[in-house]
């Protein structure tokens, strides 16, 4: 239970605005997190109660900054469901063809990581802003996620929505929360295919899924001791994916963060029992679903920054974390910093969003400055000549 409502109210702010920034309307963005919570419900409790082990599952945090920040890419919400569609094809493909997987995960470290934290940056500046031009809510927020963060890291995040909610409640008036606008309810929506949106936005979104989600979740199985077959997860995420795009839900993946929790002795000192957290969480999600409505509703009232805001205190240890992988390695820093800065830069050039211009000239980068750098490592020190012992 802890697992589920951690990871729903740390990001449901960003989901709904992610979808509105790529065109959703607010009855898309709405059916969209329904999408996600019923999909990733349904995947939690199936594939444990089958495997029993704590197999957990999430929608894609960093997919969600992603579409954030691809706001200039489109505002053809179907052009973007095809995109989200594509992206849960190419995971599909990664379970049934192992050699497309290991691809994706060699792509260097430094480039995937640089990339994510270009998406994230602009995101996490949002608390700076919002305690500017919104004091009044923003700075309270910020505070108690700040004393959390030091007694309580787990419900930060959690606590700072609810302050913001509060806030927003009372900015926007009862009338904004009417009874109609907060049902949930699935939305079809038609996806339309553009080469350009797939270009900007799902072959990112997939990269980023990939080596921001999926990897780190198998290595926190493995950190628990299990041993997780990547086809089944892969498979599943991916048709689970590809079934909630049609309604609005971007793109779902191996849970990591609250996987640690379900899959660690705080579920179950017996590990043939921590399954069991795992299926509970995925009920928990179904139940939060019936939230969706109201969720977009809360969103729709509140000014985009606050949004953002909470988006970016929920991000900074992520985007800590993308910073730090991405400048370890010193041979890599110049390549690095050159694809978090372009990615970071917001820019659109023929219709295609930065992050994949960031992966671009991150691989350009790579090739050029590279084989100089391992060159230059491989040229033998200059030997000199020994000294002679005195005598």
């Amino acid at each position: 239970m802890v697992a589920a409502i951690t990871g729903f109210a740390s990001s449901f702010a960003l989901v709904i605005a992610g979808l509105a920034a790529v065109g959703a309307s607010d009855a898309q963005a709405a059916s969209g997190l329904f999408a996600l919570c019923i999909t990733v419900g349904i995947c939690c409790i199936v594939v444990p109660w089958l495997t029993r082990v704590p197999i957990s599952f999430a929608w894609s945090t960093p997919g969600a900054a992603l579409l954030l920040a691809a706001a200039e890419s489109t505002q053809n919400f179907a052009a973007a469901v095809g995109a989200f569609i594509v992206c849960a094809i190419l995971i599909v493909l990664c379970g049934l063809w192992p050699t497309l997987g290991r691809l994706i995960t060699r792509i260097p470290k430094p480039i995937a990581a640089a990339m994510l934290a270009g998406i994230l940056f602009p995101i996490c500046l949002a608390p700076v802003t919002a305690s500017v031009e919104q004091p009044l809510i923003a700075l309270p927020m910020i505070l108690v996620w700040l004393i959390l963060a030091r007694l309580a890291p787990r419900w930060a995040v959690p606590a700072a929505m609810l302050v913001a909610t509060i806030g927003i409640a009372v900015m926007a008036g009862p009338g904004a929360f009417t009874a109609q606008s907060s049902m949930p309810r699935l939305e079809f929506i038609a996806p339309e295919f553009v080469p350009a949106v797939i270009v900007s936005l799902g072959l990112p979104l997939f990269i980023v899924t990939m080596a921001g989600q999926n990897v780190p979740g198998f290595a926190v199985m493995s950190t628990f001791g299990y041993s997780v077959a990547p086809r089944p997860v892969l498979l599943t995420s991916g048709v689970a994916s590809a079934a909630g795009a049609f309604f609005g839900g971007h793109v779902i993946n191996l849970a990591a963060i609250t996987a640690a929790l379900m899959a660690s002795p705080e579920a179950h000192p017996d590990r043939s029992k921590r399954w069991i957290a795992t299926v509970t969480s995925g009920f928990a999600y179904l139940l939060l679903g019936a939230g969706a409505g109201f969720a977009a509703a809360l969103v729709s009232a509140a000014p985009p920054i606050l949004i953002t805001a909470v988006a970016g205190l929920a991000l900074l240890g992520a985007l800590v974390t993308s910073v730090t992988s991405a400048l370890d390695a010193a041979e890599h820093r110049i390549t690095a910093i050159a694809t978090f800065l372009v990615t970071a830069s917001g820019v659109t050039i023929a219709g295609i969003g930065s992050a994949f211009w960031g992966l671009l000239v991150g691989g350009v980068f790579a090739l050029w400055l590279g084989p100089l750098g391992r060159r230059r490592a491989q040229e033998p020190e200059p030997e000199q000549e020994p000294e002679r012992e005195s005598v």
